[in-house]
């Protein structure tokens, strides 16, 4: 069974944003081994999201890469803002 990693992103990320209409998750690349998904959010929500320490972001992380492993890719996430 297929994983839609964008969805599963984004429906970690919306709950802790005070912007969601900001959000954007989009898959920059894709191949046989690895996903690379892009994470932008309001400039206000870029704490919330990385967390004290980057704890949020290693979580958010930690659940893909679970995921991705179960068939045999490597995700990579990258958090950003807009400005």
């Amino acid at each position: 069974m297929a994983v839609n990693f964008e969805k599963l992103v984004l429906d970690l990320v919306t709950p802790l944003v005070i912007h969601p209409e900001d959000l954007l998750v989009k898959k920059f690349s894709e191949d046989e081994n690895s996903i690379t998904i892009q994470v932008l959010v309001n400039q206000e929500d870029l704490g919330r999201v990385i967390g004290k320490g980057g704890k949020i972001a290693n979580a958010i992380r930690t659940i893909s890469y679970a995921a991705a492993s179960k068939q045999g890719k490597k995700i990579k996430i990258d958090i950003d803002s807009f400005e």
